[in-house]
């Protein structure tokens, strides 16, 4: 780690990560809405939670930055989840059939 700081190359390893955990989470709002409707949303909350948590108590800056933006993905992901359900609703997105009585 202290090479990439060295050389000047944490904003950018802290890009790429941001990069790859927002791409990430966007197929994983549309699965999770699709398998278990809104109700996992709490999951994301602990989620949000244990990566604050993460990132207060990890003193290295990259892993840091890091662990927050995915504790403030996964908040913003709890807010996805509705809207998702909302773009299903509108036709959108495919509807799970198991779970039609949800969406009337």
């Amino acid at each position: 780690m202290d090479w990439l700081l060295s050389h000047h190359l944490g904003g950018i390893i802290i890009g790429i990560g941001t990069f790859l955990i927002i791409g990430v989470f966007h197929p994983i709002v549309i699965k999770a809405e699709y398998r278990w409707g809104t109700r996992c949303w709490w999951i994301f909350l602990l989620l949000g939670i244990i990566g604050i948590v993460c990132s207060v108590i990890t003193t290295n800056l990259i892993l840091s930055s890091l662990a927050g933006v995915l504790a403030f993905s996964s908040f913003w992901t709890i807010k996805e989840l509705f809207d998702q359900r909302k773009r299903v609703k509108k036709g959108w997105f495919p509807m799970n059939p198991k779970r039609k009585h949800e969406y009337k």
